[in-house]
């Protein structure tokens, strides 16, 4: 490391998910020069090396360019080569604050896990609730009712949408919300429908979480379950309020991650242009 580009600082923001791997490459100057994504495996040390390689070759750079690297994310304590391991509620907070600084609550909705984040205007965190227990409202809850219903997990939320009929999922756990859903099935209801009945489950469970810190507004939805345009919709029928969602919402971390990364170089003023990551 520390073979420096063109004079100018290289961090990286390592988020080692439990489900994918992010990697966001930042400069002294607060550009982000490129970040890369990979579902994890079983081999989190191979993703890791991997997911860093192709982030840094897309912008030109290699290892040895970098200055700094900072880990999050469950398998931050498996990157051995990182200068900082910081917590990914800690850095989901800074990265959606430096980007969002109007933003007092984030929903960060994951593989593995969904966490409720109230933060001050600078990203520090007032208050959080974790769900780690139970998949119920995050990525996995999704990607078993993808596979009870044959629908390719991406395609859920487009498929949401398009519901002409309201079908109540009672059920938040997601063992007997899948047999809840194969029956439906069975009993002739469009997949559609169902879908969105599914987005409106998760949304009560994760609207139940916010109801332990109190509402704050303006709010932030990250993390992979994001993308899914059903359950960001029934989140704001459910919170009674509009949502924002960046372009890349997996990345929040990562960039968090990496600002902190500029920061332990001393760079404590930079302004983190994150266009490419928002728009």
């Amino acid at each position: 490391m520390h073979a420096e580009k063109n004079n100018l600082k290289i961090v990286a923001g390592i988020d080692a998910g439990s489900t994918t791997t992010k990697a966001l490459i930042l400069d002294s100057t607060g550009k982000i020069l490129s970040y890369h994504i990979l579902n994890t495996g079983s081999a989190y040390w191979e993703t890791v090396k991997e997911c860093l390689s192709k982030a840094l070759e897309a912008s030109n750079l290699n290892w040895s360019n970098l200055n700094y690297v900072v880990a999050t994310g469950y398998g931050r304590k498996l990157v051995n080569f990182a200068n900082l391991e910081l917590t990914e509620i800690s850095c989901c907070a800074y990265g959606v604050a430096k980007v969002f600084p109007e933003v007092r609550m984030i929903i960060d909705i994951g593989g593995q896990d969904s966490k409720i984040i109230h933060v001050d205007r600078d990203g520090f965190v007032i208050n959080f609730v974790l769900n780690d227990k139970c998949a119920a409202g995050t990525g996995r809850f999704l990607e078993l009712i993808a596979c009870s219903l044959g629908i390719p997990v991406e395609d859920l939320g487009k498929l949401a949408i398009r519901s002409t009929k309201i079908i109540e999922v009672s059920n938040v756990c997601a063992v007997f919300a899948e047999s809840e859903v194969v029956s439906l099935r069975a009993a002739g209801a469009d997949k559609a429908d169902i879908v969105a009945g599914v987005c409106r489950a998760i949304a009560r469970r994760i609207v139940g979480f916010v109801g332990q810190i109190g509402l704050k507004t303006p709010i932030v939805v990250c993390g992979g379950v994001a993308k899914n345009l059903g359950v960001i919709r029934a989140l704001e029928e459910k919170l009674n309020t509009k949502v924002l969602v960046p372009r890349e919402p997996q990345l929040m971390s990562a960039l968090g991650a990496a600002i902190r990364g500029l920061e332990e170089l001393g760079f404590l003023k930079v302004k983190v242009d994150a266009t490419k990551l928002i728009l």
